[in-house]
């Protein structure tokens, strides 16, 4: 069942609840008011009947009978009885002891009783006179109660009915209304296959459920994007990276097998051979650490990491392998709250991601030293790195971040174009960005930025 249909039964089958609750409790108050309203006619008979036989002395019987006739209204199915105290009925033609003797003493015992008798309602009072004490009962059918609680009752059925039917219908088409931004985001995801992963779902502005759906697609496409570009890239270049080096070496070693060379000769060929090795080592190098980022990418646990402590310890590593001051690092600003050094990222990834900006660094600039600056407030945390090497030519700014790209001034280095590609994503995946300012032949400074916690 679709939700509209299922959120529109719900919706009908609770205000459908409260309405049959509201119709019962109506009703009950009506049953209540017409039994309490008829006993109230009854008693106002016997009270008329008293004043009528007994304060009416000089008027004869038959006289008394024929005005109660006349000028009273009988109700249906009327029964009226004067009991004296012998509980034998009086002035009444109709002498038929209606009711038993335990009834009359009841109502001379309590003064004024009301009881119900099959479908007959009846009031008994007690009533003193000159001529003596005499207990008078009525008794009478409310046909007319009935029937105007019949017809009550069919009214509340054909409304609860009606108004059922209605807020079905009414309820669809406010959920229909609700739920047609969900049906376009459905339309949007449908049109979203493998080959199209760069496609998005329309965000609103607003901050329902639905935007928030969409938001979290959007944000899961581009983590699926981003892992999908990483297996194509890494399939399509590993072989011809791992091709190059490879024959390389192998056409090398099989000029040297064709004929006995001299000492010098052999010398320049295994230098050779040990360029193509160490470039190989570093393809291989290059291509297992984009198999782990690519591994990690979409499943990257994410914790706590003071940015600051991250730094230092970056630059004990780098410093290890380099020198002392080689890598200088500096912090010019910092935020009085350290809760605001705090990064919510998976900590290897950012290492690696850091390791490789800092890495070019000082290979294209030739082991010089590099200097990484942190600046920090509440707003953001920015990392940058400036190097003194040969920069970015202008014609290679667009496509540094591509992945297995070198510039024209790079071929004489060792790599494979994998780490600022791998750096990207990885700062992307953590909502930062990463930019750069380059001169060509005098260095580039890399610049990381975060939005403070």
């Amino acid at each position: 069942m679709k939700i509209k249909n299922r959120l529109s039964l719900y919706f009908t089958l609770i205000s459908s609840g409260v309405l049959l609750a509201v119709f019962i409790a109506i009703y009950l108050s009506f049953v209540v008011f017409f039994r309490d309203d008829f006993y109230l006619h009854l008693k106002e008979r016997a009270n008329v009947t008293a004043r009528l036989y007994l304060e009416a002395d000089e008027i004869s019987t038959d006289s008394l009978n024929k005005v109660r006739i006349l000028y009273l209204n009988e109700l249906p199915g009327e029964v009226v009885r004067i009991y004296n105290s012998d509980n034998n009925a009086e002035f009444i033609q109709d002498k038929m002891q209606y009711w038993n003797a335990a009834i009359i003493n009841q109502v001379r015992q309590k003064g004024y009783l009301q009881f119900v008798e099959g479908n007959r309602q009846a009031v008994g009072i007690y009533y003193k006179d000159n001529q003596g004490n005499f207990v008078i009962l009525v008794s009478a059918s409310d046909f007319e109660g009935l029937h105007r609680l019949k017809q009550m009752w069919e009214i509340m059925l054909f409304l609860f009915v009606s108004v059922g039917i209605s807020l079905f219908f009414i309820s669809r088409w406010f959920a229909q209304g609700a739920l047609l931004p969900l049906d376009k985001v459905v339309k949007q995801m449908q049109r979203i296959k493998a080959n199209n992963l760069n496609l998005r779902v329309k965000e609103d502005h607003n901050k329902d459920e639905i935007s928030e759906l969409a938001r979290n697609f959007n944000q899961l496409l581009e983590h699926l994007e981003n892992a999908f570009e990483m297996q194509k890239t890494y399939i399509a270049n590993a072989s011809h990276e791992l091709r190059t080096p490879v024959t390389s070496i192998i056409g090398e070693i099989e000029v040297a097998l064709y004929r006995p060379r001299s000492e010098a000769e052999y010398q320049l060929l295994l230098r050779s051979i040990l360029h193509d090795s160490e470039k190989l080592k570093e393809t291989i190098s290059n291509l297992m650490e984009l198999a782990q980022v690519d591994a990690d990418y979409t499943i990257a646990q994410q914790s706590n990491v003071r940015i600051d402590d991250l730094v230092w310890e970056l630059q004990q590593q780098w410093n290890k392998k380099y020198g002392k001051k080689m890598l200088d690092v500096s912090m010019l600003q910092l935020p009085e709250d350290e809760a605001h050094l705090t990064l919510s990222v998976n900590r290897q990834l950012l290492i690696i991601a850091l390791n490789n900006i800092i890495g070019n660094a000082f290979k294209f600039s030739e082991d010089k030293p590099v200097q990484l600056t942190l600046l920090a407030d509440d707003k953001r945390i920015q990392i940058q790195v400036k190097d003194q090497g040969i920069g970015v030519t202008e014609i290679n700014r667009d496509q540094i971040f591509n992945p297995f790209f070198r510039g024209e001034n790079a071929y004489g280095f060792l790599g494979s174009g994998i780490g600022l590609y791998i750096a990207d994503k990885v700062v992307r995946l953590f909502k930062g960005n990463i930019s750069f300012h380059s001169v060509a032949s005098k260095g580039s400074v890399f610049t990381i930025e975060f939005k403070a916690s």
